[in-house]
């Protein structure tokens, strides 16, 4: 029986009405997540399926494990390669290095050292969103009067995975507040934002902090190191440039390149995605639209060619495994709230992410990254998009009952 339950049969005013009702909503927060929520249907009538928000959020946040664990190794694997072959650099200082040097010897080749090394930048990126996303859902529903839901559980983890390890810790609770106040909450929380709460969160963060989020030397976590992207070299160099820095395809698809802590994996990703496929959490039409819209776009621009611009000649495969493509595609385009609900818009939806990613990494000079600006922009155009679908499906059935 739970603490709301039993205080309510001794004396119901305490709860109800009483001055500490307020407390039960932080309590019920909690006491929802470990067991089932406080209302739940009943009737037979409201019966879709056996699935509820509740699993989805888990299912979601476990699918993100296989990008989170190579992620974290990569992060280490990096730093301890600098390390080795650059003497003057030095590993991190404060508490980081304390356990750093207590338990690891800097060795690249070693999974324990380097999952250990991505893990001490990681967890307190981890614990700041949390910790401060927990305090503003809490505040919005101790306001509203309702209980927290599962909702921000799958927001945190993408935001920790779209970060480059070396971002301040304050720009994190930055960051996540600005998106989920702003992003959701003032809109009226989970199922009612129109735009990805996480990367409202880091568009944000793009460009209030752009030094932090996007420069050379965040991506790889040793101080005084800087190393540029395959994006930023493609874009400076072309492919001579990617090749003197000893990023291969393969590289890219397993996830042995810099890049932000859980986009660097497209193997990991696809695998995790595959998952939220079989079970119908994600569209799989969404999926194929972002696909068919970059494949067409990327081979658009290889037909055409260009002399000054390096990007034009980058082929589909290598859009698919550089920057946040597949991270974009699996966990944010595919978002149920702020993503097109018609079956046919999920398919311009995706189609227009696709197009545009493409279209801002090749021909925008100022981001070489695309798909997040993509996606966010096509968030925008959801409603509308569903909104034409709908009409034309309305048209079709007058000319067919006329």
């Amino acid at each position: 029986m739970s603490l709301r339950k039993f205080l309510d049969r001794v004396e119901p005013s305490f709860v109800k009405g009483g001055k500490y009702e307020r407390f039960f909503v932080f309590y019920e927060m909690f006491d929802t997540m470990l067991y089932k929520p406080a209302s739940v249907t009943h009737a037979t009538s409201h019966v879709r399926d056996g699935i509820d928000l509740k699993r989805i959020m888990i299912t979601v946040w476990l699918c993100t494990f296989p990008a989170l664990l190579i992620g974290l190794w990569n992060v280490g694997y990096q730093a301890n390669t600098q390390l080795a072959l650059n003497p003057e650099l030095v590993g991190p200082d404060g508490l980081r290095g304390a356990i750093l040097s207590m338990l690891t010897q800097y060795n690249a080749s070693s999974i324990w050292d380097n999952m250990l090394y991505g893990a001490v930048f990681y967890v307190p990126i981890f614990i700041v969103t949390y910790l401060t996303g927990f305090f503003w859902e809490g505040l919005f529903a101790w306001k509203r009067g309702h209980e927290v839901n599962e909702g921000f559980f799958v927001t945190g983890m993408l935001f920790t995975l779209i970060l480059p390890p070396q971002i301040p810790l304050w720009q994190v609770a930055v960051g996540i507040s600005f998106g989920l106040v702003l992003g959701k909450e003032v809109f009226g929380g989970t199922g009612k934002n129109f735009l990805n709460p996480a990367l409202t969160s880091r568009a944000f963060l793009y460009f209030a902090y752009p030094a932090q989020i996007s420069g050379d030397s965040v991506w790889t976590a040793v101080d005084g190191y800087t190393g540029a992207t395959f994006l930023s070299l493609a874009a400076n160099g072309g492919f001579e440039a990617v090749q003197e820095a000893g990023i291969s395809w393969t590289s890219a698809f397993l996830g042995q390149i810099q890049g932000c802590i859980g986009e660097v994996s497209t193997l990991a990703i696809l695998i995790g995605g595959a998952f939220l496929l079989y079970t119908g959490i994600a569209s799989w039409r969404i999926v194929a639209g972002v696909m068919i819209g970059m494949i067409a776009t990327s081979g658009l621009l290889n037909f055409v060619g260009s002399d000054t611009n390096p990007m034009f000649i980058v082929p589909w495969y290598w859009h698919l495994v550089v920057g946040g493509f597949a991270f974009g595609m699996i966990f944010m385009a595919t978002d149920p709230v702020s993503a097109a609900h018609t079956n046919t818009g999920r398919w311009i939806y995706g189609g227009l992410i696709g197009l545009m990613t493409v279209f801002i990494r090749c021909i925008n000079p100022a981001f070489p990254e695309g798909i997040m600006l993509a996606i966010l922009f096509s968030n925008l155009c959801a409603p509308l998009i569903d909104y034409f679908v709908m009409q034309a499906n309305i048209k079709r059935r007058r000319l067919r009952n006329a």
